[in-house]
């Protein structure tokens, strides 16, 4: 089954790890090879699902009840990989001899009881990442702007969509142009020069780069109602503008200052320095 919808991704973390989810239709969708890892420690989730269909033919049977393709966000770009909804999860779980089984159930009751929650009362998935930022050990002040920042994002991306840009994989182009515009770095190349890999590049900003990111999206934002931009080229169009006008106010300062704003440390690797530093002396 093959559906081209717009999602929107998140990760979440089970004993250490990572889980992969897509926002469809208001309800969570986990990508499966994620979940194989997590209860199994497999070093081939893939093959672990074609064994597990083979041994389990009702599971086999009703695979595309509940497991569609959906798009998600991986290290060589947006791909569609199969999903499944908190029900198709229960039911492949019962197929997996893990002890980790039961814990994950709850968790995962959890975690589709929170989207609920935040569907019902949307201020409610803000204070929860506030919560996680914080126990993560990021300050107040850098919160803020990461908050703030979301909601510059949520709004540019409505812009688009009611622009009639196509969806997820056209916004990640839109996104690369204004990143590269205004840092001269797309968000791939971004990311390596920080040394990520699955993680959230704008968790890793420091404040400075939270602050133009928001500027070229706001700026973006206000370019394309300005120009009335339609469709994908004239979006892309304002992108570039958007950037460059974040881009100049980011070589004012370097100018200024006399260093770079794009750097290959993250807020956290910074904190923690400076907290070792405070204990030293």
């Amino acid at each position: 089954m093959n559906k081209k919808i717009e999602t929107k991704d998140h990760i979440v973390v089970f004993k250490d790890k990572k889980i992969r989810r897509v926002l469809h239709e208001d309800a969570w969708w986990f990508v499966i090879t994620d979940v194989i890892t997590a209860l199994t420690d497999t070093a081939d989730a893939s093959q672990y699902v074609k064994r597990m269909r083979s041994r389990d033919k009702e599971l086999s049977k009703g695979w595309e009840e509940f497991v569609t393709l959906l798009l998600v966000e991986t290290e060589g770009g947006m791909q569609q990989l199969n999903c499944a909804n908190t029900e198709g999860v229960f039911r492949i779980i019962q197929s997996i001899p893990s002890p980790k089984a039961e814990p994950f159930k709850r968790w995962l009751a959890k975690v589709g009881y929170e989207r609920v929650q935040e569907i019902e009362d949307p201020e409610l998935a803000s204070l929860r990442a506030r919560e996680i930022y914080k126990a993560k050990g990021y300050d107040d002040a850098w919160i803020e702007k990461r908050m703030r920042g979301i909601q510059i994002r949520e709004e540019l991306t409505d812009e688009w969509k009611n622009r009639n840009v196509g969806g997820q994989p056209e916004y990640a182009i839109l996104t690369a142009e204004i990143s590269k515009a205004t840092f001269g770095l797309t968000p791939s190349e971004y990311k390596k020069h920080k040394g990520l890999e699955r993680e959230n590049l704008r968790d890793h900003m420091t404040d400075l780069e939270l602050i133009f990111t928001m500027l070229g999206e706001a700026s973006t934002t206000e370019i394309a109602r300005k120009e009335d931009a339609q469709g994908f080229e004239e979006n892309r169009s304002a992108a570039r503008s958007g950037g460059e006008v974040a881009g100049n106010a980011r070589k004012d300062l370097e100018k200024r200052i006399g260093k770079k704003i794009t750097t290959k440390q993250n807020y956290l690797g910074q904190t923690q320095k400076q907290s070792k530093k405070k204990e030293i002396v």
